[in-house]
């Protein structure tokens, strides 16, 4: 049995990238404390990942199943060299209006706790409710972690539920120091080394 076909995605992709990660995420702890108002929230994150997905676009790799379900965004990252998106503070504020102070805190958490040598986060991983548990997840990792084990780069993310946690500790993450939001929600950093043979 073959799994999914992956490939990379495009610019054109951007927004329905962005509405599947917030489609995804919604059952996320961490998304009540950002966007409190429900029947606001999927809406204020689907603008908000807009704003990363059409960064990681530009600056990092954005790949997708054939079938739409499942997608992952990675940021190379080497040493400290990492721009921000363009006009992010502006586009921030548009994105997520009177919730902004709450994903700027997020973003300082973000980087007070991101690791310096040189590697690609992946930054988002999302995968279609009615499809998860599926193996949609697991085949994108796969598909990146091949390219970092032939390279010698190491991986690195922030999953944001047990769930996530114990997933990607199944692909070779191990537990970083944990971290969180305000209301108590946790974090939970990951670092991956390269497979070697």
């Amino acid at each position: 049995m073959t799994g999914p076909t992956i490939g990379r995605l495009a610019a054109a992709d951007t927004r329905w990238v962005a509405e599947r990660i917030a489609e995804a995420f919604l059952v996320l702890p961490a998304t009540r404390w950002l966007v409190p108002d429900e029947a606001k929230r999927e809406a204020v994150f689907a603008d908000n990942f807009e704003i990363l997905v059409d960064h990681a676009m530009r600056h990092g790799l954005v790949f997708g199943t054939a079938d739409r379900d499942a997608v992952a965004v990675w940021f190379p990252q080497v040493g400290d060299e990492s721009p921000a998106p363009v006009d992010y503070a502006d586009r921030l504020a548009a994105a997520c209006g009177e919730w902004t102070p709450r994903f700027q805190h997020l973003d300082e958490l973000f980087a007070a706790n991101h690791p310096h040598p040189d590697h690609h986060h992946l930054a988002l991983l999302a995968v279609r409710p009615g499809r998860q548990g599926q193996g949609l997840g697991t085949a994108l990792l796969r598909h990146h972690h091949a390219w970092l084990d032939a390279h010698g780069v190491p991986g690195y993310l922030e999953a944001s539920s047990e769930a996530g946690r114990d997933l990607y500790a199944r692909h070779g993450y191990r537990l970083r120091e944990v971290f969180r939001l305000p209301d108590g929600t946790p974090f939970y950093p990951m670092w991956r080394e390269p497979a070697v043979g």
